[in-house]
């Protein structure tokens, strides 16, 4: 097959990469193109595109001409200050993208969505495919996701013969996407060999509970589709569910327990200052995203995770304490020295753009 795939160099897209077979013919689309003489980018051939400009639907119909599927998985989840607008990339970009599939004449669309998509559940229960997608009112990240399920829903009515695959995984993990976590999450008054110590103090609330999925399952999952030619939403996620407990354990710390509003209001206020990149936005997602069933990608894709949710976890930490990245922008080794740490401290304002 021919297949295009858009957010190749980020951290699905390099799973992804690695997981498709020589036989197939991959094209790679990326605002920034990765180092194409590494693996696993040397499986692709490479296009410049940032999607969210005006008039990139006709730069990747172009791209997208002869495709036997397309993977949308560019999305701007929590780009730094001076990237562009996380609305540009993520609600333009999608419309050029899907603009472009009707365009091209693309038979098969799988998108990358989210659990993050669906709205609140009772705290233990695990959800299915069907289970309403209005998001959280909190987090931009989980709006955009809402948003995209109902422009998914208006382009499957109105082009029926187009086959539209929408995954829905939770938190994707790895240890070359360690890069990339770094940046997003950890404050730079955190020294990376703190990582993983049982002298490192986890704030965690009580109710607290983590699923996962390890990037190469979630890689795996995408080919099974591609494979097959499936249709609809799947859920992807390892069967464990960790806890606050169980999180700081794997984590490799120790739990402190602290209430949701402390923890927010903490981690608003560091924010703010420029102190930590996480917005607490990502702690309201954290708190209400309900657990989610993967009974229907284990049926009808016959997708079998090989990874549980602390394997992943463990598997990202132990990136974090070695610095690990990949050739690629989105997930380039971050290793601050001292001088560079003291200097991200002084910023006195938001590292990254606004979550709210």
């Amino acid at each position: 097959m021919r297949i295009v795939i858009t957010g190749a160099s980020g951290n699905v897209g390099t799973a992804l990469l690695r997981c498709l077979e020589d036989v197939h013919e991959v094209v790679g689309v990326a605002r920034r193109v990765p180092d194409h003489a590494v693996g696993p980018y040397s499986r692709a051939d490479w296009h410049s595109v940032d999607i969210g400009e005006p008039g990139a639907d006709r730069v990747l119909a172009d791209l997208f001409a002869g495709a036997d599927a397309v993977v949308h998985l560019a999305w701007g989840v929590s780009p730094a200050r001076e990237d562009p607008p996380m609305s540009r990339t993520n609600a333009d970009g999608t419309a050029n993208v899907l603009e472009a599939v009707q365009n091209a004449g693309v038979g098969h669309l799988v998108c990358a969505s989210s659990v993050a998509a669906y709205s609140p559940a009772p705290r233990d229960d695990k959800v299915g495919e069907e289970w309403p997608c209005h998001g959280i009112a909190a987090s931009a990240y989980s709006r955009g996701k809402a948003e995209l399920e109902t422009e998914l829903d208006q382009f499957v009515s109105a082009h029926p013969q187009i086959r539209v695959a929408r995954m829905r995984p939770c938190a994707v993990l790895q240890r070359q996407a360690a890069g990339e976590f770094a940046r997003w999450s950890l404050g730079p008054a955190l020294p990376p060999r703190l990582i993983g110590s049982r002298f490192l103090p986890i704030p965690a609330w009580a109710g607290l509970r983590v699923q996962a999925v390890h990037a190469d399952d979630l890689a795996e999952a995408l080919r099974l589709v591609l494979d097959q030619r499936a249709v609809g939403p799947f859920n992807i996620a390892a069967d464990d569910v960790l806890d606050s407990t169980a999180l700081a354990h794997v984590l490799g710390g120790t739990r402190l327990p602290v209430t949701n509003p402390v923890a927010r209001t903490a981690t608003r206020a560091a924010w703010l200052a420029g102190l930590l990149p996480l917005h607490p936005g990502w702690l309201e997602l954290a708190d209400q995203a309900p657990l989610v069933d993967a009974t229907r990608a284990r049926l009808v894709l016959g997708w079998i995770p090989r990874h549980s949710s602390a394997d992943a976890v463990r598997d990202l930490v132990e990136g974090l304490r070695r610095g690990d990245g990949a050739a690629s922008a989105p997930l380039a080794v971050s290793r601050p020295g001292l001088l560079g740490r003291v200097k991200a401290m002084g910023t006195g304002r938001p590292t990254r753009q606004s979550q709210a």
